[in-house]
This record gives structure tokens, C-alpha cells and sequence, in this order.
């Protein structure tokens, strides 16, 4: 009885770890700075969530250097106009 109760956790454990995506990576725009720290929780997405999580503390709030923000936007080209001669 315990080998297959073995073999039902081993394959949904690699059913779990095949199936499992990865973890999505994103930027965050604010830091909370405390003291002189060079490090900050980089974990804010907007200025004001970043203002409550420094109040009562002495923290500020910064961009994070690290963030790449909206990717650029292609410019939009011109039509070309006919040359009048």
C-alpha cells in the first residue's frame, strides 16, 4: 500500500512542477527609503501607496531607479505630400 501511495504523490508532485508557470517579473515605479539606506522595498505601484506604508515612520518615498516604465511608442510617420513644381 505505500508504494503506490508513493507513486500518486511523486507524479502529481511533477504534475505540479510541470504545469506550474513562471513567475511574472514586474517593475515597480516607487521605493520606500528609511534613513540613509541605499537599498528600498521597491514594492509600490503609486506614489500614495508608498506615502501610507512611510507614515509614522521615517521613510521616504523615491522612483525606483531601476524602473524601465512604458515601453517607448513608435513615432507615426507622415504621409508623404506631392511636390508641387
Amino acid at each position: 500500500m505505500r508504494i503506490p501511495a508513493a507513486f500518486v504523490l511523486a507524479c502529481a508532485a511533477m504534475g505540479l512542477f510541470w504545469s506550474a508557470s513562471p513567475a511574472e517579473a514586474r517593475d515597480y515605479r516607487y521605493c520606500l527609503y528609511e534613513g540613509f539606506d541605499t537599498a528600498g522595498d521597491c514594492y509600490y505601484s503609486t506614489y500614495a501607496q508608498c506615502m501610507a506604508s512611510a507614515s509614522g515612520r521615517v521613510a521616504y518615498c523615491n522612483i525606483n531607479p531601476m524602473y524601465s516604465g512604458e515601453p517607448a511608442k513608435p513615432r507615426q510617420r507622415r504621409k508623404a505630400r506631392p511636390h508641387r513644381y
